[in-house]
């Protein structure tokens, strides 16, 4: 069974950076589009980026030109580099493949952006 675990948040100030990522069980060879994914407080769950195996990106507007997914398949891993960090940015953040399965859903990473 394959198991996505999330790490790398946490409180950082407005226009600061994190680094999140995946350790994926399995091999995420088999998933051509990965994903990420985040909750704020409140809100419903929302695509943020979307990874091909080949590379190609997608990005919800919101985070274009701040927020930077990769893939290292070989590593079975996907990140999200988080630049310019703001306070509507304040969520958990979760990976999973695209669109997502229900049985991927780990328990995500908390990323609070606060002065």
């Amino acid at each position: 069974q394959v198991q996505l675990v999330e790490s790398g948040g946490g409180l950082v100030q407005p226009g600061g950076s994190l680094r999140l990522s995946c350790a994926v069980s399995g091999s995420i060879g088999w998933f051509n589009f990965m994903a990420w994914y985040r909750q704020g407080p409140g809100k419903e769950r929302e695509l943020v980026a979307t990874i091909t195996s080949g590379g190609s990106t997608t990005y919800v507007d919101s985070v274009k030109g701040r927020f930077t997914i990769s893939r290292d398949n070989a590593k079975n891993a996907v990140y999200l580099q988080m630049n310019s960090l703001k306070p509507e940015d304040t969520a958990v953040y979760y990976c999973n493949a695209f669109p997502p399965l229900n049985t991927f859903w780990g328990q995500g990473t908390q990323v609070t952006v606060s002065s």
